[in-house]
């Protein structure tokens, strides 16, 4: 088999791409197993000059109006949306994800663009004249200096996108690091916004693991750091930001319960439930990885939606026909780590009602695949129901009514989803009040919100006060002033005392 070139993966620091001449890590076309890429393992050195580069940009892009900054995102979001293929080709081949997956992710990133579009509206502040006798008070939203995101392998576009257009509209300069696992559709994002004519140093993309992520949190210059990915990490860059006096809002991982009554319009809850569970191959932090089922509901759920996982086409996503249904996961060694959790299901006694350990698929027979598994009768204490798979595996639980329900789901220690279906009213309110879920669905199998609402954990899930997207975002990325002001006559010249 020919060698597959090696695509590029510079840094751009200061308005400047940059080729790393040190040694990287592997970058994986997850459908054929095949290196397409080396990601440079960046540290302390190529930090410094990125901050430094984004605080000297910082000055005049903070003084630059409201309206221009708005308007970049503007031409920003139509460039994108020219490239959209591009992109979506670039993600699937990195990352696995389907073309309809890729799309979905990437339209959800734009709405993110497009509320960067609306910041002169979101940084409105407050005034109250005469708050004392000859005296007007204000506030004013000013952006906090150098930003910076950390992000996952899982969204390789959707969770950069939440991060940097919104920043960036704010008046902030920004360093961004994506998962080194998928670092080229960052690559081309950034690409693309620098075609606008963003000034230099604005925005930077630094490459690595670890050491690059601590010489972030070290850093004094940065003074905010947004990140998604697995819940010790958050608790890690959480503690160590805050410690070095940053703002953080870190995003862990999950356990979403999907609680199935047995009033349920089955139909559509299979339906809703296997897109949930093994769409992106299972591995956001938004999947529905456990089902409780309430009473009758099992027996009328499994049959079905057993019978729609094995239906499901397992293939490469790196081409665009034929399409599957679910491509792979990210690396070899995540597949192996989602089945040995599916090993530790079975041998504390649950019981595995759809296998798809060992799935091969005879073209890519390199590939990282693993079909969608249901794995039934787990308990709580098992290993299953304790940690994140982040793989298409759903386990199955089973209560005998809705309280039962209600408190399984409520001892996760994570709290990012939670979602309920069934046709009682009364069942979808007591649901919604008693849960303990950042983002509840109702008959929905995965509530994420949209950009303008904020994307808002619990417990485990979240590290923070101000969430990621929507008005928590505007407030995460400035900090407000408030001005007090006492006029003592003249003319319109003269000078306020403040």
């Amino acid at each position: 088999m020919p060698a597959v070139a090696l695509e590029r993966c510079p840094l751009f620091i200061g308005g400047e791409w940059i080729e790393s001449k040190g040694p990287g890590t592997p970058v994986y076309n997850p459908s054929t197993g095949d290196v397409i890429a080396e990601c440079p393992a960046g540290g302390a050195v190529e930090i410094g000059a990125a901050v430094e580069a984004a605080a000297a940009a910082f000055p005049a892009w903070r003084d630059t109006p409201a309206v221009d900054r708005a308007r970049v995102f503007f031409r920003y979001r139509q460039l994108v949306e020219q490239h959209f293929d591009r992109i979506c080709r670039c993600i699937s081949r990195e990352h696995g994800k389907t073309w309809a997956e890729a799309r979905g992710s990437l339209f959800r990133g734009m709405e993110n663009i497009e509320y960067a579009c609306g910041i002169p509206s979101l940084l409105f502040g407050d005034t109250l004249e005469n708050v004392a006798r000859g005296v007007d008070c204000e506030t004013l939203l000013q952006p906090l200096g150098v930003c910076a995101g950390i992000t996952p392998f899982n969204f390789p576009a959707m969770v950069p996108l939440w991060m940097f257009p919104l920043a960036l509209a704010c008046g902030n300069a920004f360093v961004l690091k994506p998962s080194e696992k998928v670092p080229l559709t960052a690559v081309l994002l950034v690409e693309l916004l620098q075609e606008e004519g963003l000034p230099k140093g604005v925005l930077n993309l630094v490459h690595g693991g670890r050491e690059c992520v601590d010489a972030l949190l070290a850093h004094p210059k940065v003074a905010a750091v947004s990140f998604v990915g697995s819940t010790p990490v958050a608790r890690h860059i959480y503690e160590n930001g805050t410690r070095q006096g940053k703002r953080v809002q870190a995003n862990g991982g999950a356990k979403n319960y999907v609680i199935v009554m047995p009033d349920a319009d089955m139909t559509k809850t299979v339906e809703a439930l296997s897109t949930a569970a093994f769409g992106c191959a299972g591995e956001r932090c938004m999947a529905g990885s456990t089902a409780i089922a309430v009473g009758a509901a099992a027996d009328r759920l499994l049959p079905p939606l057993t019978q729609a996982a094995r239906s499901l086409r397992i293939g490469r996503t790196d081409r665009p026909e034929p399409q599957p249904d679910m491509g792979p996961v990210i690396t070899a060694q995540h597949r192996d780590r989602v089945e040995s959790l599916v090993a530790a299901g079975e041998a504390e006694g649950a019981r595995v009602v759809c296998d798809g350990r060992g799935v091969r698929v005879p073209e890519a027979p390199r590939g990282f695949y693993l079909g969608a598994t249901i794995v039934d009768q787990v308990r709580d204490g098992m290993t299953l129901a304790r940690e994140e798979v982040f793989g298409p595996v759903l386990n199955v639980m089973r209560v005998d009514g809705l309280e039962q329900a209600i408190d399984q789901a409520n001892r996760s220690a994570f709290g990012n989803g939670a979602s309920i279906f069934t046709t009682s009213g009364a069942a979808a309110r007591e649901f919604k009040h008693r849960v303990k879920a950042g983002m509840v669905g109702i008959n929905v199998g995965v509530p994420a919100t949209m950009a303008m609402f904020p994307f808002t954990g619990w417990d485990e899930s979240f590290f923070g006060d101000l969430h990621i997207q929507g008005r928590e975002a505007v407030q995460f990325y400035t900090r407000q002033k408030v001005v007090t002001s006492r006029w003592f006559g003249g003319n319109i010249g003269d000078v306020w005392r403040k």
